[in-house]
């Protein structure tokens, strides 16, 4: 029988109280989930069956397909999940402990959790080990049976603030000695993405002397999956190195239209703080919670942005725009930087 290997690093059991009395467990991540999130995810679902003292070859693991994806089968589910009925009815020939992991689990069309829930409710879940691993909602009625008969297990959105602490223990943990800088280059490089960083990690662990921020710059060329906030908060703050760098970073996977709307709806937000009243309105003009942080750093920044900066973003973004969609592309990056400078000077 084959070993689990649930990450990078291998698998390190944790002992959590329901590995001994659950044998339905939904592991719920963000919706957005990423490598590092996803890596999360699987480590539960890992720690549940090896709990149980199932190996992989005891797994049958099956990966819903998209919603409007997979193959109709005979019945109410679709072809790729029916081989989960008869492991839920029947078991094991041998009588022996089965486990089921249905990844993807947000994707389960509306029959296809009525058959499953229907199928949990009758299964002996002494024998068969069922894990739901999804990103966003799995529905009420597999929520409500998992409350009763299991356990749910929430990963949450990893930020690089979390990323940061992580890296700090993993370090600690494996007694690599990093130089100055050499953390701040790996989250340059990895933003959130924890997954790729503990493989970069087992790399730096067989360095041969120090371990640099020249070094993991040189050595990773990969660019982190960048939410457009990371941006216009260095914007904000006034830093164009920083935002010079995290653009960088954002066109690698991201669309220059889909950071100029960023920058519109920032700008859109400024111009309502520069004209509310107080705090209170500005957040119910924006529609936002009452707690939003990020909103409560705008509106402490309003006294710093005059109404002619606020007016020339607007019309250095109507230009952009402009180029965006009638020049060739090979003047869209530098249009995006000068735009990025430009508001760094004006914000900031």
């Amino acid at each position: 029988m084959s070993p689990w290997r649930a990450t990078s690093r291998g698998f390190l059991v944790v002992a959590n109280r329901y590995l001994e009395t659950v044998s339905l467990l939904i592991v719920a991540g963000p919706s957005n989930a990423g490598p590092g999130e996803r890596e999360q995810m699987l480590v539960a679902a890992t720690a549940h069956f090896v709990g149980k003292g199932l190996n992989r070859d005891d797994v049958v693991r099956i990966d819903v397909p998209g919603r409007g994806a997979g193959e109709s089968g005979d019945g109410a589910v679709r072809s790729e999940l029916e081989p989960m009925i008869p492991l839920l009815q029947s078991g094991s020939l041998f009588g022996e402990a089965q486990g089921l992991e249905l990844m993807d689990a947000q994707n389960l069309q509306k029959a296809e959790v009525e058959t499953l829930v229907e199928l949990l409710e009758s299964a002996d879940l002494g024998l068969a080990e069922v894990v739901l691993v999804a990103s966003g909602s799995v529905g009420k009625r597999l929520t409500d049976l998992a409350k009763k008969r299991g356990a749910t297990v929430s990963i949450r959105k990893m930020w690089e603030r979390q990323a940061a602490q992580w890296l700090d223990t993993e370090v600690r943990k494996r007694e690599l000695t990093l130089e100055t800088g050499a953390a701040d280059a790996l989250l340059q490089r990895f933003g959130s993405d924890t997954a790729s960083m503990g493989k970069a990690l087992d790399q730096l662990g067989e360095t041969q002397g120090k371990i640099t921020a020249a070094l993991i710059l040189d050595r990773f060329k990969n660019r982190p999956d960048e939410p457009t906030w990371h941006i216009t908060d260095a914007i904000g703050r006034g830093d164009v190195g920083l935002a010079l760098r995290r653009l960088s970073d954002f066109l690698v996977h991201g669309h220059p239209l889909v950071f100029l709307a960023s920058l519109e709806s920032d700008l859109k937000k400024r111009s309502l703080a520069a004209a509310a009243p107080d705090e209170a309105t500005f957040k119910e003009w924006v529609g936002a919670r009452s707690s939003d942080r990020q909103l409560s750093r705008l509106w402490s920044q309003r006294g710093r942005v005059r109404e002619s900066s606020l007016r020339r973003a607007q019309e250095a973004l109507v230009r952009a725009d402009r180029t965006m969609k009638t020049m060739p592309e090979e003047v869209h990056r530098v249009t995006l930087e000068r735009l990025t400078v430009a508001m760094c000077r004006w914000y900031g």
